[in-house]
């Protein structure tokens, strides 16, 4: 395998957090102990977590067991890691099972279920992999643990410091954000490096965010936009992870930093940080469906979140793929599905609000 195959093969097997390590590090830096060693912590286990999802899918170990038969209906369990880092953990609740007195194994059996709901309504997938995948959750992972991820067959979630993040249970877009990282996993499989892992990150804040409006029973113009709204802490001056609507405003805090997201292209952030930025530039596709969303009104999940989805199960979109591939196809798919109505013209628009235009030559390809 020669170089650049071997790096290729890396970037499929990444393992994808939710708070990007350009975050953590900064934080690992600060002054106060009781925050920067959560983060020295936090990151030291996700460097570990990271070596073990690139060995276990060298070994063939590319997501967990699928179903015989997909059902209507998910298959979740609940563990809890007692603060260990040994996976699962213990089985504290089952599918079906009653509510117990742990918040945050409801928060996490309540959103895997919001998240199977919102895939199998608006699109007819059966759980993750379309094929009755069991979702699988461990909560209560690690000490003060600053992060939740999909391992590529399970989600874990920490508890958080309780300096600058909260439990990571707390909102249901952090859970389908990462669940649908194992969307992608099946079908697209976008490598995770420069604009393509950009668009990874970008397809979980999106189907993250139509979870919480599903949930919530939102339109696109009540929706907030934001990803992990309720997880900073009171100290932090901020409202969330990242928001759609306006990249860049999610945060601007002494110790946390600024949001570092771009909305556009013409402020595209060139860097070998974070995998090439795939956490940063996330933000400009972001804004493109928050745009066409927007424009279309309604429920954003119906039309924008199905041309999207057309895009990433439709077997057209290459692992490699850039902004620009992405955006062609979005266009395609919606002059496929709707013709050349105010879908065509609000994805087309949408790209062009952020910097990437001259995508009317796909009018009638397929």
């Amino acid at each position: 395998m020669d170089a650049n195959a071997n790096a290729r093969s890396h970037r499929h097997r990444a393992f994808c957090t939710i708070v990007p390590p350009h975050i953590l590090d900064k934080l690992s830096r600060a002054e106060d102990p009781a925050v920067a060693e959560p983060a020295r912590r936090t990151l030291e286990r996700d460097a570990l977590e990271r070596t073990r999802r690139r060995i276990t899918t060298v070994r063939g170990v590319t997501g967990a067991v699928p179903s015989a038969a997909p059902s209507d209906k998910p298959r979740r369990t609940i563990y809890d890691a007692k603060h260990e880092t040994r996976l699962p953990g213990k089985k504290v609740r089952g599918e079906g099972d009653q509510a117990g007195r742990d918040a945050s194994v409801n928060r996490a059996y309540d959103g895997l279920g919001a998240t199977f709901e919102l895939f199998r309504t608006a699109y007819g997938r059966r759980s993750i992999d379309d094929s009755g995948l069991a979702l699988d959750a461990s909560v209560h992972y690690s000490q003060d643990y600053n992060n939740a991820f999909w391992d590529g067959e399970q989600m874990v979630f920490g508890d958080g410091d309780g300096e600058i993040f909260l439990d990571f249970t707390i909102p249901v877009d952090v859970m389908a954000h990462e669940l649908t990282h194992g969307v992608t996993q099946y079908t697209a499989n976008l490598e995770y490096f420069g604009q393509s892992g950009a668009l990874n990150e970008s397809m979980s804040d999106v189907f993250g965010s139509l979870v919480k409006q599903h949930a919530l029973g939102q339109s696109a113009t009540e929706a907030d936009w934001l990803i992990g709204a309720g997880l900073l802490a009171e100290r932090v001056t901020g409202e969330a992870l990242r928001s759609m609507k306006a990249p860049g405003t999610a945060y601007d805090d002494d110790v946390l930093g600024k949001d570092p997201q771009p909305g556009t292209m013409d402020d595209y952030v060139h860097t070998s940080r974070d995998n090439g930025g795939v956490h940063i530039n996330s933000g400009i596709p972001n804004h493109a469906f928050y745009l066409a969303a927007t424009a279309l009104g309604g429920s954003a999940w119906e039309r924008a979140g199905q041309i999207w989805y057309d895009v990433l199960t439709g077997g057209e979109l290459a692992s490699d793929a850039e902004f620009a591939d992405f955006a062609q196809l979005t266009v395609a798919a919606a002059h496929s599905r709707y013709g050349e109505g105010e879908e065509h013209s609000a994805v087309l628009e949408a790209w062009a609000g952020v910097g990437i235009t001259d995508l009317r030559t796909l009018v009638g390809a397929r």
